[in-house]
């Protein structure tokens, strides 16, 4: 014959109604319901009045009920060998087989029943075991979620740690080289002071070896001249009335004339002050550390019709007429603008632009999708970046609002420096190479392609026809290393 009951099941039908616990030395009441001894005793030690049988109230004589024999022996079979005694309660000796909810402790079947936790809500140990098991089970899971997740973000760290590390050594690299760049530079500089000042040494020198091999030769002569009149002091009278007007015409008495003129002395003037050298140095340096100039050419077809360009594209006018070309998206009509052929995107770049005598002129960088149609828009907010002088007088910057320029000369080479990821823009007055004097610095978030560009501006009866021009990188006026400081 097959069981339908499960272990499990069956174990819940051996449970005392008390203790909620698997029998101990049950007793069967005349009802016919069962009980732990233990939970028997105690509960008819505690109640005043009749046993009632806790399940169906029916009244009963607990002290001749009867072992039950058989459902202990089931239970005995049932039970494992390494099974332990219960915990028992310190008030009733039953086992503590129950957990109450509300007062978070452990008690047995009597302290539900009749002590202080009666009418509390309370569940089987057993089941709170499996409960607790399973919360315990949750957080032993999220703590290793959170492990792993913290041992994930000490792996990122490290990776971080490393990578600073890393990016450090390289960057100390480049610093020391740049620096030893440097002191190649700052050698450089000093050898061609020390040829300078060596130099002008030399010349001052020779100036005064010249005068002094002069006044040693007239010193000779003085000497002889005065020893033959001292000879001749020695003559008899007669002979020296004789011979005294012959005597003071002869050559070598009218060779020893005195220098002519005083004493005028020289002084060592370099043409370089001792608290200037390093501003002098500085200056020459900060044009060496900037990029080499580029050679730049203008592009057609950006051009207005009405400029003229020649020289390989590096020179631009504006002319009277206008010219035959095609209007292209690309091309200026009204503005009298034309861009480079070339633009930036990224790095370091720096140009020039000779500007010469022009009365009016713009230049600067321009946005590779700036609208170049109709009356071009000299704002940064339009993707413009220009600096312009004005009828000869006034230099300006072209920002939100227009700067005027304290420029106390006419430069007439500007150069342009770009520095596209920090975000500036330099012009400089690059008349003299080794002394470039700051213009204005426009600061921006570049995006996109930059073109340089120029506009030469409209001219009436031939007044500022002049041409701008994009000078090579070794024309005139550049810094080359062969070139001493001039002192």
């Amino acid at each position: 014959m097959a069981w339908r009951v499960s272990v499990p099941e069956l174990q819940d039908q051996l449970r005392c109604p008390i203790c909620l616990e698997v029998f101990r030395e049950p007793l069967m009441l005349q009802c016919g319901h069962s009980y732990c001894k233990d939970c028997l005793f105690s509960l008819s030690c505690h109640l005043d009045s009749d046993l009632r049988c806790p399940v169906c109230r029916q009244a009963v004589d607990g002290s001749s009920s009867p072992p039950n024999v058989s459902l202990a022996r089931v239970i005995d079979a049932l039970r494992l060998p390494d099974d332990t005694e219960p915990t028992v309660c310190v008030h009733h000796r039953n086992p503590l087989s129950l957990f109450c909810e509300k007062d978070q402790e452990l008690i047995c079947g009597l302290c539900g029943l009749l002590g202080s936790h009666q009418n509390h809500q309370v569940t089987p140990v057993s089941t709170v075991y499996s409960r607790m098991k399973e919360e315990l089970a949750a957080r032993i899971s999220d703590l290793k979620q959170e492990q792993r997740k913290v041992e994930e973000h000490i792996a990122k760290l490290v990776n971080n740690r490393t990578r600073i590390l890393n990016e450090s050594d390289v960057f100390s690299w480049v610093i020391r080289r740049e620096f030893q760049d440097l002191h190649h530079l700052v050698d450089e500089e000093k050898a061609r002071c020390l040829e300078g000042v060596e130099g002008h040494t030399r010349g001052l020198v020779a100036s005064l070896d010249m005068q002094l091999e002069q006044a040693q030769g007239t010193q000779e002569r003085l000497a002889q001249a005065e020893q033959v009149l001292e000879q001749f002091g020695t003559e008899s009278h007669h002979d020296f009335i004789q011979k005294f007007h012959s005597m003071a015409s002869r050559t070598e008495l009218q060779q020893a004339r005195p220098l002519e003129g005083m004493f005028s002395p020289i002084s060592f003037k370099p043409g370089l002050h001792q608290a200037d050298i390093k501003m002098t140095v500085w200056k020459r340096l900060f044009r060496k550390v900037l990029p080499a100039p580029e050679s730049l050419k203008l592009d057609p077809a950006t051009a207005h019709p009405l400029l003229e360009l020649s020289k390989g594209n590096t020179v631009v006018q504006c002319g009277l007429l206008a010219q035959r070309r095609a209007s292209q998206p690309e091309r200026f009509d009204y503005s009298t603008c034309v861009l480079a052929s070339r633009g930036f995107s990224w790095g370091r770049h720096y140009w020039e632009v000779v500007v010469g005598s022009k009365s009016d002129w713009r230049l600067g960088v321009i946005k590779g999708t700036a609208n170049r149609k109709g009356k071009l828009n000299k704002s940064p907010e339009h993707g413009v970046w220009l600096i312009g002088l004005k009828e000869g007088r006034v230099y300006e910057a072209f920002g939100c609002q227009r700067v005027p320029l304290p420029v106390s000369s006419h430069p007439h080479r500007i150069g342009v420096y770009l520095h596209y990821e920090q975000g500036e823009l330099t012009f400089f007055d690059a008349d003299r190479p080794d002394d470039l004097r700051p213009l204005y610095t426009f600061q921006a978030e570049f995006q996109g392609k930059l073109y340089p560009i120029l506009d030469t501006c409209w001219h009436e009866r031939s007044s500022n026809s002049l041409p701008m021009v994009l000078p090579p990188p070794s024309g005139p006026g550049h810094l080359t290393p062969s070139q001493p400081l001039k002192l």
